[in-house]
Order: structure tokens, then sequence, then C-alpha cells
């Protein structure tokens, strides 16, 4: 637990000062993020974590016939058809070494009605990690990845921030 967490008891007959002065500690601390990092060939991604429905061990995948060489195949997740596709292709992975998880993410529409997920081919999940916006969020992506909004900081490392809609625009995966 946090050393800077503590409960203190009011007293029932507190006043509205008096609690709002108890949280105010809370309201100084700047808000923080969580990521799912993984590792998808030999670079580092990750994700918000309100992004990424689950993560799963590598399922059973059909291909798909004329698709793109990023489309991997799709894969029965509960009853529901989940397109699956390689981001690392440009890396080179090595033939016959297939990933062994992946992550599964959902991008939700505007209108909130609509919901599309995508499977994301990754080597090894990482884990997950908080972050205050300000300290470990870079906004700068390298150029020759433009599926990539910014970097995260973590254990001595980066990794690169992935925005869904732009990956769907840079890797466009059949729509199902």
């Amino acid at each position: 637990m946090n050393d800077d967490f503590q409960l203190a008891p009011l007293p029932a007959d507190a006043e509205v000062g008096e609690m709002l002065e108890a949280l105010g500690n809370v309201a100084e601390r700047p808000p923080e993020s969580q990521y799912c990092v993984f590792r998808s060939g030999r670079e580092r991604f990750c994700l918000p974590v309100l992004d990424v429905e689950e993560v799963l061990e590598w399922p059973l995948v059909t291909k798909l016939p004329l698709a793109p060489a990023y489309v991997l195949g799709i894969f029965n997740l509960r009853g529901a058809i989940v397109p699956l596709i390689d981001i690392a292709l440009t890396e080179g992975r090595r033939p016959g070494l297939l990933p062994k998880h992946v992550v599964v993410a959902s991008l939700r529409s505007d209108s909130h009605h609509d919901e599309l997920r995508l499977g994301i081919a990754a080597d090894e999940v990482v884990g997950t990690y908080s972050v205050n916006e300000a300290e470990d969020l870079l906004e700068q992506a390298p150029e020759n990845v433009p599926h990539c909004v910014g970097m995260l900081r973590h254990d001595d490392r980066l990794a690169l921030v992935i925005d869904l809609r732009r990956l769907l625009e840079v890797y466009p995966g059949p729509s199902i």
C-alpha cells in the first residue's frame, strides 16, 4: 500500500469544509492512467487499459485466403469472430515462430452502439503500468510508426503507445 495514503476518521458532526480539507491531498495528485505493455517482434507497444478487452493465450486461428500479409487470420472468442493482425510484420518475424499471446482490443464508435474487436499478436505480455501523464508519457513517437501517438517510459524502457483508430488506418483488416 502507498505510504502517502492514510485514513483518518472524521467526527460524525464534521462540517463540509472539514471533509473537503481532508480530501484536499487527493485533489492535488495528478491523474494516473494505466497501460497494458506487450512485446510484438523486437518492439514494445502499449495500449490504454480501457482499450484492452482481454489478453489470451494463442487461439486456434483460421487463415483467410487473399488476406494481406499482416492479417494472420480470424479466431472465435466466445462466439464472436475476431480478426487477428501482426503489427511486427515489418520487423521480419522468423518463420515458424508464432506469437504466444493475443491482446484483444476493442474500439468503440462515437455512438457507443458499435464496437470493433481486434486481436493483436504479442510475443510477450510485460504487464500493466500506472503512469503519471506528465512524467512518464512522451507525446512524440517515431515518424516511421504512424499508428503510434507517443511513448511510455517504464522500467527504464520505452513502449510505443498505439492509437487504435490509426492502427486500423495503417492495417485495414477484414470487417467482421
